[in-house]
């Protein structure tokens, strides 16, 4: 849940969907007209962000859409510093 900067700066988790805090309602919301079908709420999400906080309210959010398997990974700096895969933009 980083934004469009953050990822041109530093990268992001190899791997990893690319959601805007500001959307990730509306991307992972079926009602939307944004939805985005990568999310199911069956499967595990895992959210990260540069420092933890925005990811707790983003998965804060995702619960109270009804995803049940909502992982906090914290700051993307503590991944890559660790040796964490990243994928520069």
């Amino acid at each position: 849940v980083r934004e469009g900067p953050e990822l041109e700066q530093t990268g992001r988790v190899a791997g990893a969907l690319h959601v805007p805090r500001g959307m990730l309602e509306f991307r992972a919301d079926p009602e939307s007209p944004y939805y985005d079908d990568h999310f199911v709420r069956d499967r595990p999400v895992i959210v990260y962000c540069a420092s933890g906080g925005r990811s707790a309210l983003s998965g804060q959010a995702l619960k109270e859409l009804g995803y049940q398997q909502v992982y906090n990974l914290g700051a993307f700096g503590d991944w890559a510093d660790s040796g964490g895969p990243v994928e520069k933009a």
